[in-house]
């Protein structure tokens, strides 16, 4: 006789039992979907059921009012159903035609922005920035709000050769999905940190320190009792100053930001890309970062007007080569473009497609 399985509260509960009873009932079995508009996009089964989800944008970190505010809508529309997408996008899942219309009405009376489905632009993937994060070089949200200011108009329409999807890392940690999006924003910090010798011994272990750093530029100092940094080895990510805050890398006058390129996760027509730099600093100028928004813009408005339909930012630079991009876009190419890193040729053979 089998035991009854033993409940307990270790790791997330199983995803089945939060599914809608339509796709619980469809699971594996769907045909196809289609893209209704800018905000609305609708799932059929082969039984011949539908499912239309209706997407809105969030601002990522949410009040509990706000949440509140989506279970009211998701109870009236959706019985009950919605989910947040990895881009914090929040979907309210409709099973019933009827309810469709009603939900957009009541979504746009409460001043929810519905959008992102489709060839345009959806919310933007960020980290935690200056309020949040200790190790942050720009300040995520601020950055987010301002970008998204003057890109609206791609999130509520179709309007681009294919999605562009934008991301915000405020470290090299790269919290975010920076490595992987057409067109990303990484907070850089520009100088070798300075380690408090005072501090560090009552403060930090020396295994753990050395450890953190990905490239060893931290060896033991027994003069000091503490730790030294080679600056020719350090790559200024901000590891160290994680695990010990005596070592400080932050400098309100040098942090700023690196602009990169090309970057997506899917394998439709090409390999997944890993996204390359084109800009290797902006300082920051908040809280509107104006040189930021304006390069990432400009970017986005030389991709829609010359990519063909369908491809996606790295697809189009690889048709034309980094030469004519940088021509079209009036960046200047300059010496840290130039991928030497130690693992450079493992990163470039790197593909869903690659065997070794």
């Amino acid at each position: 006789m089998a035991l009854p399985q033993r409940k307990t509260d270790i790791g997330p509960p199983h995803f089945e039992q939060f599914l809608p009873p339509v796709i619980k009932k469809n699971y594996g079995k769907w045909k196809y979907h289609e893209v209704l508009s800018h905000n609305t996009m609708v799932h059929v089964a082969e039984s011949g059921d539908k499912l239309w989800t209706v997407r809105v944008a969030s601002p990522r970190i949410l009040s509990t009012d706000t949440i509140r505010e989506h279970c009211d809508i998701a109870e009236k529309y959706c019985g009950g159903y919605l989910r947040y997408t990895t881009r914090n996008n929040a979907e309210f899942l409709v099973s019933d035609e009827k309810q469709l219309e009603p939900l957009k009405k009541d979504l746009a009376s409460r001043g929810f922005k519905m959008g992102g489905i489709g060839y345009g632009i959806t919310n933007v993937v960020h980290t935690q920035g200056w309020v949040h994060c200790h190790s942050a070089a720009t300040d995520a949200s601020g950055l987010v709000k301002a970008m998204m200011d003057e890109l609206f108009e791609y999130f509520e329409s179709k309007s681009l050769p294919n999605k562009v999807r934008l991301a915000v890392a405020c470290c090299v940690n790269m919290c975010g999905a920076v490595h992987c999006s057409d067109i990303a924003v990484v907070a850089v910090h520009t100088k070798v940190p300075t380690v408090k010798h005072d501090l560090f011994k009552n403060m930090c272990e020396l295994p753990t320190v050395i450890g953190s750093c990905p490239t060893r530029a931290i060896s033991p100092d027994p003069a000091n009792k503490s730790v030294k940094i080679n600056p020719d080895k350090c790559m200024y990510c901000g590891n160290c100053f994680t695990v010990c805050p005596p070592i400080s890398i932050k400098d309100p006058e040098r942090d700023g930001v690196a602009i990169v390129v090309g970057g997506k996760i899917n394998s439709l027509r090409s390999n997944p890309k890993f996204s390359k730099l084109v800009i290797p600093y902006i300082s920051n100028e908040p809280p509107r970062w104006p040189k930021v928004v304006a390069a990432i813009k400009h970017i986005v408005e030389v991709y829609a007007a010359n990519a063909r339909k369908h491809e996606r930012m790295g697809e189009w630079i690889e048709r034309i080569g980094w030469e004519r991009f940088f021509s079209l876009t009036g960046i200047d190419f300059t010496f840290q473009s130039i991928d030497d890193f130690t693992f450079m040729r493992d990163t470039m053979r790197t593909a869903s497609t690659f065997k070794w």
